[in-house]
């Protein structure tokens, strides 16, 4: 498994993270995805499913980096301190890697979630602060709220499919070193689909290149998120079948041509 520097940390994780919305499969995938290098976890306290998170770190935890996300619901001061505490207390862990902000709530001050923030890496209960579903004018104002530490990831939707964040946020992290964390880049599924049931001329090439590289169809849709140096995929997988093959999308490249040939079909 290839690592990518989050932001500016100094810190290595893997280049392909195990998701865990909408997640069923229990305890094994998430193991088998450890021991096949995709050590980045990312989970939610609106997703509940920091339990079976807690579980199948149980005994690697130092292995592990952890990335959880306090509800954009519950973004008060006190609110974000008692949330941290009961995502540390399901995933059997005294740290937070990652602690993200689900999405960006107008109701509450962010000078106040970020306070609140910021005090949990004080305490030593948070290594790293991030973001999810911001924009450029949310994540500046947030940042702003932060005298001592950075914002150090945002995480968006990014596939081949929807590629939205290309316009402006994407080069706003990059030129900032913000890594992105990309989930559903296979796009719930609709890029994995087995050869013989493409119809558009766009999974025709995906296909093509599919067969080039002798990679899945999905793992080509992972690879092409992977080759912009600051982004990190996070497909979510309920089976061990799919969690392998996952996992397969690092390790290799697309070539340029392949990269641009992906490009102009999925425009």
């Amino acid at each position: 498994m290839e690592l990518k520097e989050l932001g500016k940390t100094g810190v290595m994780i893997a280049e392909i993270g195990l998701g865990t919305w909408r997640y069923q499969g229990g305890v094994e995938p998430l193991r088998k995805g450890i021991e096949l290098g995709a050590t980045l976890i990312d989970t939610a306290e609106g997703y509940y499913t920091e339990d079976v998170v807690g579980e199948a770190v149980r005994g690697v935890r130092d292995k592990v980096f952890i990335a959880t996300k306090v509800s954009g619901r519950h973004l008060g001061y006190d609110d974000v301190l008692k949330s941290a505490e009961e995502s540390l207390y399901k995933l059997g862990t005294d740290y937070i890697d990652l602690y993200q902000i689900h999405w960006p709530n107008p109701t509450y001050p962010i000078r106040e979630t970020m306070q609140a923030m910021g005090e949990l890496v004080d305490r030593g209960l948070v290594r790293f602060i991030g973001v999810s579903n911001f924009d450029i004018d949310e994540m500046e104002e947030a940042q702003s709220y932060l005298n001592n530490y950075a914002i150090v990831s945002n995480q968006v939707r990014y596939n081949l499919n929807d590629r939205s964040i290309e316009r402006d946020l994407l080069p706003y992290c990059e030129e900032r070193e913000i890594t992105i964390l990309a989930y559903t880049p296979l796009d719930d599924g609709h890029l994995a689909k087995k050869p013989g049931l493409i119809k558009s001329n766009k999974m025709k090439i995906l296909e093509e290149i599919s067969q080039e590289t002798g990679k899945a169809m999905g793992q080509v849709a992972i690879n092409w998120c992977t080759s912009t140096k600051s982004v990190i995929a996070i497909p979510k997988s309920n089976g061990l079948e799919r969690t392998i093959e996952n996992c397969g999308s690092s390790g290799w490249q697309l070539s340029p041509k392949q990269i641009n040939r992906l490009n102009e079909a999925f425009s």
